[in-house]
């Protein structure tokens, strides 16, 4: 089949998978915004934890409806009571498990690393590393779920359920609509917090609503879109904004719209090259950046 055939069949077929697209399109606005703050105070590793982190909850939640499904299914039949079906639902939902793991990670970055006697780069490492093998571990013991798994990890969606885009939606309409309204002063404690200080803003709250905004929108993202693309979303979107433009306005601007535009482009080209959706969407941002960079290179002076 051609590429122009297959392209047609997305088009034709754009209702089965525009909750994808539209999913990736969220997710790349507000991941690449966010990702401005994680490149310029040089903690990359965070969003990437924070993804991470997410999936270890997508893990455990799969692995504690294995654990208690036996005892569950037992108590609908025996007592008939529909209400624990809907308890069962809410206490193993994907989402849920991965927005409070990921926000159990971003607590963990928001410790101050010196009482620890630690640098941030080390709590960022053991953040990543926790999270990660963890879930590899806790993925190994659901065999019924390893397709599940892999997708979490590195991103499969070829479409993506109601609640998740949803739930996207609402988060990166909240989100962005936060971090415009303190713009200014969350760049300013970014770049300076000594200075920021001095001037009377709330590093410290500030600081807390950027990095709940980071774990809320990665979680919700990762359960939707796999780890992989999250992961690319909140670092190269910023890093090729900051290598075409120095104005902050403009940075923030590009950085969500290039995330926007790769994670609809990357899908597109994923369905006519019949390639896996995420990695695609990654390599795509890649792409992006290293044109951004070759420009910079060859004429900026």
């Amino acid at each position: 089949m051609s590429d122009g055939v297959r392209l047609a069949d997305l088009v034709a077929n754009l209702a089965l998978f525009r909750g994808a697209i539209l999913c990736a399109l969220a997710a790349g606005l507000v991941l690449g915004f966010l990702g401005v703050y994680v490149v310029l105070r040089r903690m990359v590793f965070a969003s990437a934890a924070i993804s991470q982190g997410a999936a270890l909850g997508v893990a455990l939640s799969f692995l504690l409806e294995v654990v208690f499904s036996f005892g569950t299914h037992t108590a609908r039949h025996v007592e008939g009571a529909p209400a624990d079906h809907t308890f069962a639902e809410i206490a193993f939902d994907p989402v849920l498990w991965a927005v409070l793991c990921a926000l159990a990670t971003t607590l963990l970055l928001l410790a101050d690393p010196q009482r620890l006697r630690l640098t941030r780069e080390s709590v960022l490492g053991l953040a990543f590393l926790l999270t990660g093998s963890g879930a590899l571990i806790v993925g190994s013991k659901i065999t019924q779920e390893a397709h599940d798994i892999n997708s979490i990890l590195f991103g499969t969606a070829v479409v993506v359920r109601d609640v998740d885009l949803w739930l996207m939606l609402l988060a990166a309409a909240v989100i962005l609509a936060v971090q415009l309204v303190s713009l200014r002063a969350t760049v300013f404690a970014s770049l300076d917090p000594t200075g920021a200080r001095v001037a009377g803003l709330p590093v410290a709250r500030l600081d807390v609503v950027l990095f709940l905004s980071l774990g809320v929108s990665v979680a919700i993202a990762t359960r939707a879109l796999g780890a992989l693309p999250v992961f690319g979303f909140s670092v190269l979107p910023a890093m090729t904004a900051l290598a075409l433009f120095d104005r902050p306005g403009v940075v923030f601007a590009t950085a969500a719209c290039l995330g926007g535009g790769a994670g609809v482009a990357g899908y597109a080209l994923a369905f006519v090259l019949e390639l896996p959706v995420g990695a695609t969407q990654t390599a795509t941002m890649v792409a992006l950046l290293l044109l951004a960079l070759g420009y910079r290179a060859v004429w900026v002076r």
